[in-house]
């Protein structure tokens, strides 16, 4: 039983010392001298052993009961109650003593019954108050298990004492304290059988005494009532020294003397010992009533047993149920139904070590999944995940093994598999997803990179297969391959990759991230009209980083969403210096496609403008015509919301697209960006300058404003104002330089421009 609140910690004790045990030393001496007494009992009443020597084992125990009682803390209900039951009895056993003392016979029932019966109610009182906190959190199949040992162990009783109850005679008050005795021992067995059936295989053993001094008890009372039955009852016996001995036990618990352990007991395997028993013991006694003659208290105490017993078995029927069916959640993904990390685990293992042929091992990895999430909503993205599980097993032969080993992140184990077979496996899963996913209503995109590894070939551990299959699975989606076998030289790219990714994520913090801007010019005013912001890293052993080195690991490891904020950030806290100086610049931000199914970048946005106090106007945002192409209804959603704010919109790498021009007249767009492709030859290229021209054309057909990318030299910058370019950007005009050094150039090329007309 676990200790009140309040009361001392004796979980460390085992035993006291004698010198403090003074009440103790006085009941085991005079339980001693008791049971020596009758050992050596003649066949007549001896007042020294059957007196005083009884009379004290009884009396000393409810005194020392009494002085328990007032140190009993939180236990002082029950062992108030115990010494009220043992005080009790002691009392009915003077009176019996007086009475046997002199000449004449005992009436039946007499004033120490009154003491007798007194005992068992305020005993099993005790007892309830002493188990309460033991039955808080109890299971149903404990209760059951209770329940059956109780009944079961009654059954039995009332078949041991049914001549007592045939021999219950006399008149109504005789009957019923002669029927009481019985009674109450059948409810005090099933008491003590119901307690331990409780504690179980976990009995501790502050409990034993009380249970060892009931049952003594009991037992005492049985063989008595038996012995009276029979006609051979005499004063003298040992058996009176049970009853003694029981109480002293019963005492010695009450006052703490056996102290609980300092942990509780491991569970057995005997759990259901106690069922199995009382069940056996009803079936025999319901089976001995066919062969002669029991009493009905005995046959329904055992049908009513047997019927527990029957919902006790079906309860455990739920119970194995629920086992089995926590097992299987325990190997299952609860979003996929695919077996989860650990059945894969486990089954890959058995396999591998069994195998006789090669098997592969591919992993597979959900490209944009994060942005997916971020985007649409986790509920989007567990749905795209239990549809990509569905689409993958689809495409697998039967005795293959697919697993969601965790996030966006697939597992496949086909046995009996050679390196080509592995890689047009992988094929055919990457063939799956290539149709668009509708969720929600909106239709998404998503492909896989898979890494394939070979066992015995690359490994026949789990552990060395699975990280050989995602260093190949990286090296796919850096090359955009989409699947890839894994090679002995890619441990060297894995592990420089996983370096780089966490010099990346430590650059953010350290601010190594910075900005360089391009000016961009205004060819009919030809002055700068606003500036492109474009990322580098400042790496502190590599020196100076351009996006070509590191955007894809920042788009691969789901940091895209973090960069934009934080280029966003920096590119407006410059536009408000800017601002500030008296230089207001429109600063141009690109944005991957993973950026723009953001639906909270109209929001950001917002937020970011309003607490630098800058116009809508100071910013525009640079996307891809892939990303027009991929969702136009997310597209067009997300690109009003952000016209709705003032930001302007451009399509950067304008003509490198492969689809129609449709989504010119359908999107809120200001201005198209002519690739370099384009601009550069069209000095020496008469095709590519009417390409050049055309396109001006229709930007400006479609009220949009053409920019020109790649301007290198003189003679293209003035031909694309001669054919009515809006504005242009390039080495000619300016690289992308740190802020301050664009300062630099502003100033003096503002310089330049004073003297010039200064001297026309």
């Amino acid at each position: 039983m676990p200790l009140a609140a309040g009361a001392p910690d004796d979980s460390d004790a085992t035993t006291l010392p004698l010198s403090r045990r003074p009440w103790d030393i006085a009941m085991l001496l005079l339980l001693v001298a008791y049971v020596a007494g009758l050992a050596l009992h003649g066949p007549a009443f001896e007042p020294l052993v059957d007196g005083w020597l009884g009379v004290l084992t009884q009396v000393v125990p409810a005194a020392a009961c009494w002085v328990a009682a007032r140190d009993a803390g939180p236990r002082r209900r029950e062992v108030t109650l115990l010494a009220l039951a043992v005080t009790a009895f002691a009392v009915g056993n003077v009176l019996f003593v007086l009475a046997a003392s002199s000449s004449t016979e005992p009436s039946f029932p007499s004033s120490a019954d009154i003491g007798y019966l007194c005992f068992y109610p305020a005993v099993l009182a005790a007892v309830v108050l002493a188990v309460r906190l033991e039955i808080k959190g109890v299971s149903a199949a404990v209760w059951w298990n209770s329940l059956l040992g109780a009944g079961g162990a009654a059954a039995v009783l009332a078949v041991l004492l049914q001549g007592v109850f045939e021999q219950a005679m006399g008149g109504p008050l005789q009957v019923t304290v002669a029927l009481a005795y019985p009674v109450f021992d059948l409810m005090l067995v099933a008491a003590i059988v119901g307690v331990a059936a409780i504690q179980g295989a976990r009995l501790q053993r502050h409990w034993l005494p009380l249970l060892v001094g009931l049952a003594l008890f009991a037992a005492a009372d049985v063989v008595y009532a038996l012995r009276v039955a029979a006609g051979s009852y005499r004063v003298g016996t040992p058996l009176d020294a049970l009853w003694a001995v029981g109480l002293t036990v019963m005492t010695l618990w009450a006052r703490g003397s056996f102290r609980r352990p300092a942990q509780q007991r491991a569970a057995a395997s005997g759990a259901l010992v106690v069922p199995a028993t009382a069940t056996a013991a009803s079936l025999g006694v319901l089976v001995a009533g066919n062969r002669t003659h029991i009493s009905n208290l005995a046959i329904i105490l055992a049908t009513v047993t047997l019927l527990v017993a029957a919902g006790r078995t079906q309860l455990a029927f739920r119970q194995v149920r629920r086992i089995a069916d926590l097992r299987r959640q325990a190997t299952t993904d609860d979003l996929t139904g695919l077996p989860n990390r650990r059945a894969f685990y486990s089954h890959v293992t058995g396999a591998l070590a069994a195998a006789c042929s090669s098997q592969a091992m591919l992993l597979l990895d959900l490209d944009g999944f994060k942005e997916v999430n971020d985007s649409l909503g986790h509920h989007v993205g567990d749905e795209l995940l239990s549809q990509v599980g569905k689409r993958l097993a689809g495409r697998l032969r039967e005795g293959d093994l697919l697993a969601r080993l965790g996030g966006d992140e697939f597992a496949v184990l086909l046995d009996d598999t050679e390196a080509g077979q592995a890689v047009a496996a992988a094929g055919k899963l990457r063939e799956a997803l290539t149709e668009p996913f509708i969720l929600g209503g909106i239709a998404v995109h998503t492909d896989v990179s898979i890494g394939i590894s070979l066992a015995p070939q690359h490994g026949t551990d789990l552990t060395v297969l699975l990280r050989r299959a995602d260093i190949a699975m990286y090296k796919a989606k850096r090359s955009h391959a989409g699947h890839r076998l894994y090679a002995s030289a890619d441990d060297a790219d894995g592990d420089e990759r996983l370096r780089t990714l966490e010099e990346l994520r430590a650059a953010f913090s350290g601010n190594e991230l910075i900005l360089h801007y391009q000016p961009k010019l205004d060819l009919r005013t030809d002055q700068v009209c606003g500036v492109e912001a474009l990322v580098r890293w400042d790496h502190p052993t590599r020196g100076l980083l351009y996006p070509v080195s590191f955007l894809e690991l920042v788009h691969d490891s789901g940091l895209m969403r973090q960069m934009t904020r934080y280029v966003l950030e920096r590119a407006l806290d410059q536009a408000a210096e800017w601002v500030a100086q008296g230089r207001p610049l429109t600063v141009a931000v690109n944005l991957s496609a993973s950026s723009l199914v953001d639906a909270d970048l109209p929001e950001q946005v917002t937020e970011m403008l309003a607490a630098r106090q800058l116009p809508a106007a100071a910013l525009q945002l640079e996307i891809t015509e892939e990303f027009l192409m991929a969702d136009r209804e997310r597209a067009r959603h997300i690109l009003r919301q952000l016209r709705e704010l003032g930001v302007e919109i451009s399509v950067d790498d304008f003509g490198t697209g492969y689809s129609s021009l449709a989504y010119l007249r359908e999107l809120p767009i200001d201005e198209l960006k002519l690739d370099r492709s384009f601009v550069f030859p069209m000095a020496d290229d008469a095709r590519a300058a009417a390409l050049v021209v055309s396109t001006i054309s229709l930007a400006h057909s479609l009220g949009l404003r053409m920019v020109a990318e790649g301007v290198e030299n003189a003679t293209a910058l003035a031909e694309l104002t001669r054919h009515g370019c809006d504005q242009a950007q390039g080495y000619h005009l300016s690289r992308p330089v740190p802020a301050a050094e664009l300062d630099h150039w502003l100033d003096t090329r503002s310089t330049s421009h004073a003297l010039g007309a200064a001297r026309r």
